[in-house]
């Protein structure tokens, strides 16, 4: 007589597939991502979230405590991606004009590979959002633009005004770069914030 397979029970199903701790998380913020990547998409609501993930509303806040800790955890990523390639850049060998050149070009790769991080970075993802979403985005590019301003001023000693000229030349590198992001932003991602970079860093630096 073959041995009787147990029972399934249904509790021990929807508990193997309840996801591990953080997982849910993880896969809010992925989802939201995705939405934003839609070119011209509206303003994601998490009515529209909690579909896509085929859950309730409810369940969305018991991981996040409103839809601006949702983007606040989107923000975060893009902040410590964003940071650990530019420090690695400002702590290598290479002179300022060529660190300069690098980290402007991490920050724009990283949003083209991330078109919905993108619209965050600019704030389109973020109107009628919470206002310190938007200043936390500010407070990132001022961190940007203090990390470029820093490579360059270690190269300028020999100016008379290093200060200066380094917060001119890191000002301009800072509204290029952010520039660039707007229009692939506002293209639906169509003209890449790479397009022609070499030879318009050439003009630049």
């Amino acid at each position: 007589m073959a041995d009787e397979q147990p029972a399934t029970n249904a509790a021990d199903v929807t508990a193997r597939k309840r996801p591990k701790p953080g997982e849910r998380r993880i896969q809010i913020l992925q989802a939201l991502a995705a939405m934003l990547e839609q070119p011209g998409s509206e303003r994601v609501t998490t009515a529209a979230l909690a579909a896509k993930l085929e859950v309730s509303e409810a369940a969305l806040y018991r991981h996040f405590a409103s839809k601006a800790q949702m983007f606040e955890g989107l923000i975060e990523f893009i902040e410590t991606s964003v940071f650990s390639l530019l420090n690695q850049i400002a702590q290598g060998p290479h002179d300022a004009s060529d660190k300069l050149r690098r980290m402007l070009t991490v920050l724009l790769q990283f949003a083209e590979r991330n078109p919905g991080m993108a619209r965050v970075m600019v704030g389109d993802a973020l109107v009628f959002e919470n206002d310190r979403l938007h200043q936390r985005m500010n407070l990132f590019f001022d961190k940007v633009e203090a990390s470029l301003r820093q490579v360059l001023r270690d190269a300028a000693s020999s100016s008379a005004t290093p200060t200066v000229d380094a917060q001119a030349q890191a000002s301009v590198a800072m509204a290029f770069a952010v520039g660039r992001l707007h229009r692939f932003s506002r293209s639906g991602y169509k003209r890449s914030p790479l397009e022609h970079l070499d030879a318009s860093l050439n003009f630049l630096i």
